[in-house]
C-alpha cells in the first residue's frame, strides 16, 4: 500500500559537487551578528549557498559528504536500463532526487496549464484515519498521485495539472497586491474518478536549508515551545505522527504538515514515494491492488536502497550548513527586525533554538540555532486550508515554515515562490495570505506606512 511522502532531499547539478568541495576552504566565514546557526554558517549567497558541508567535517568527512551529494544525484531507472541505478518504481514523480529539489532549494509550480508538474506534487486522502492514525489513502490512487509510469508497461495514474483563481488586496496606502491560488485539475486519470470525497494538496518540494540541525532539536524543546505559546496567545502545537523507524508515536518536525519525525524517516518515504525506490521500511513497489501492470513488475533489489546507499545521503542532509545573514548592520534590516518582532511574527517564526544532543553527527549537539521556526503547526485559516489533516494536523494547519536562507531562493533557484504550494510569487504576497492565528500580524503588515513594509521585507531578506 501507498503510504505518506514528503520530498525533501535533494543536491545541486553534478559536475558542481567536486567543485564545492575543493572550494569549501576558501568560503568566507561570517561575522558573530550574521550567524544563522553558530560555527554551522557560512558566508555565501551564490548558486551553490544551500549545498555547502560544515566547516567543522573533517577530511573522512567530507568524503563521505561527496558521496552522499552524488547519492542525491544518482538517476534511478527501471531495470534492466542501463541509463543508472535499478531501482526506480513502476510509477513515481521523478527519477532524481534533484527533479524536485534543484540546487537543494525550493520547487516551482507550472507556468502554464498545459506544463506537467515538474517540482510539485498532490497528495491524496479520503476521510477517515489510515494506519497509526495518518492520512488515509485512496483505494486505487493511493496518497500522493504519481504522474510517470513505464512507457508501454505501466500507465502513469494520472496528470494533475493547476489553474488560479485571483483576487486583489489593498494596502493601507493604496497599494493594490495581486493574490493567487491554485486550482486542481485532474487529466488523463488511469484508474477512475478520484471520487467526490477525494481530498487534494498540492505541495511544493520544500528547500532544504539547515536540516540537520532542525533534526537535532530534541523533542522536549519543541514540546516546551508549544508550551510556550498560550502566553503569546497563539495556540501552536506539535504533530504526534508514527515513527516508523523506532515504531512508536514521535513528534513531527519534517514536511509541510510535520508529518514527519525524523530525517531518516524523511529521507526513507520520499524515496519511495516520489522515485518508487523500496528500502527495509517500504518493502513493496509503491502500487495499489488495482495497479496491476504496476504490481507485475520486477524490483531492482531487495531492497533496492540499502545502507550503502542511504547512509552517505543521509549524511549529506545532515552536514549541510547554513548560509550566513546578509546586511545585519543595514539601519533598514535592523528597524525591520524590530518591526517584524513588534507584530507578533516571531511568535511562530522564532528566531532561536537549541539543539540537543545528536549521536548522528555529534558536532550538531547543543548549538543555538536561528532557523526563524518552532516547528509547530498553527492554524493559518481558511485562505490556506488544503482540507486535508495529517495525524494531528487539520485541515488549516500548517507548520511554520523556517526561514532562514529565504533571502536568497532566487539565487538558488531562480524564482521566489512561497507557501506550501508555491501560490505567493513574493514574500509580501505570502505575508498577506496568513490568516487564522496570523492575521493580527498579516493585518499589521497590510496597515503599515511603505517604509516600514519595505523595512520588514528588507530584513526578511537578509535571512
Amino acid at each position: 500500500m501507498k503510504t505518506a511522502s514528503a520530498g525533501i532531499i535533494a543536491t545541486a547539478c553534478a559536475g558542481l559537487a567536486s567543485v564545492a568541495l575543493l572550494a569549501i576552504a576558501a568560503v568566507e566565514q561570517p561575522d558573530a551578528a550574521g550567524l544563522a546557526a553558530d560555527g554551522f554558517t557560512i558566508r555565501s549567497d551564490s548558486i551553490e549557498a544551500y549545498q555547502q558541508p560544515l566547516a567543522a567535517l573533517t577530511a573522512q568527512e567530507l568524503e563521505q559528504f561527496k558521496a552522499g551529494r552524488q547519492g542525491f544525484e544518482q538517476r534511478w531507472v527501471v531495470a534492466p536500463s542501463i541509463l543508472g541505478l535499478w531501482g526506480r518504481g513502476p510509477t513515481s514523480n521523478g527519477e532524481v532526487c534533484t527533479d524536485c529539489h534543484q540546487r537543494g532549494g525550493r520547487g516551482r509550480p507550472p507556468d502554464y496549464v498545459t506544463e506537467p508538474m515538474q517540482s510539485m506534487l498532490v497528495r491524496l486522502s479520503i476521510p477517515g484515519t489510515g494506519p497509526h492514525g495518518g492520512p488515509n489513502p485512496h483505494a486505487a490512487y493511493g496518497d500522493q498521485l504519481q504522474n510517470e509510469g513505464i512507457l508501454g508497461r505501466v500507465p502513469p495514474e494520472g496528470d494533475p495539472r493547476l489553474t488560479w483563481a485571483t483576487h486583489t488586496i489593498a494596502f493601507a496606502d493604496g497599494e493594490i497586491v495581486s493574490l493567487r491560488a491554485p486550482i486542481l485539475e485532474f487529466w488523463h486519470l488511469s484508474f477512475g474518478p478520484l471520487g467526490a470525497d477525494v481530498m487534494t494538496s498540492a505541495r511544493v518540494a520544500p528547500a532544504i536549508v539547515g536540516v540537520g540541525l532542525l533534526d537535532a532539536v530534541a523533542e522536549r524543546t519543541v514540546l516546551a515551545r508549544a508550551a510556550m505559546q498560550r502566553e503569546l496567545g497563539l495556540s501552536g502545537r506539535a504533530n504526534l505522527v508514527w515513527d516508523l523507524i523506532d515504531e512508536r508515536e514521535a513528534v513531527g518536525r519534517f514536511g509541510r504538515k510535520a508529518n514527519q519525525p525524523s530525517l531518516k524517516q524523511q529521507i526513507v518515504t520520499a524515496y519511495h514515494a516520489d522515485l518508487g525506490v523500496t528500502s527495509r521500511w517500504f518493502p513493496e513497489e509503491n502500487c495499489t491492488e488495482v495497479q496491476i501492470a504496476c504490481l507485475q513488475q520486477k524490483p531492482g533489489g531487495y531492497p533496492e536502497l540499502p545502507p550503502a546507499l542511504l547512509d552517505p545521503v543521509l549524511f549529506y542532509t545532515q552536514a549541510l550548513a547554513v548560509p550566513a545573514r546578509r546586511n545585519v548592520n543595514d539601519p533598514r534590516v535592523r528597524e525591520g527586525e524590530l518591526l517584524f518582532a513588534r507584530i507578533g511574527c516571531d511568535g511562530c517564526h522564532a528566531p532561536d533554538l537549541k539543539t540537543g544532543e545528536y549521536p548522528a553527527l555529534p558536532a550538531l549537539s547543543h548549538q543555538t540555532i536561528h532557523p526563524y521556526t518552532d516547528l509547530l503547526l498553527h492554524d493559518m485559516g481558511e485562505g490556506l486550508a488544503d482540507g486535508r489533516p495529517d495525524f494531528k494536523a487539520g485541515a488549516r494547519d500548517w507548520r511554520t515554515a523556517p526561514l532562514w536562507g529565504v533571502g536568497i531562493a532566487r539565487n538558488v533557484n531562480g524564482n521566489e515562490f512561497y507557501l506550501h504550494d508555491g501560490r505567493a510569487r513574493t514574500l509580501a504576497e505570502a505575508i498577506l495570505w496568513h490568516g487564522g492565528e496570523a492575521e493580527p500580524a498579516r493585518e499589521a503588515f497590510r496597515t503599515m506606512a511603505r517604509s516600514e513594509r519595505e523595512a520588514l521585507l528588507a530584513f526578511l531578506r537578509s535571512l
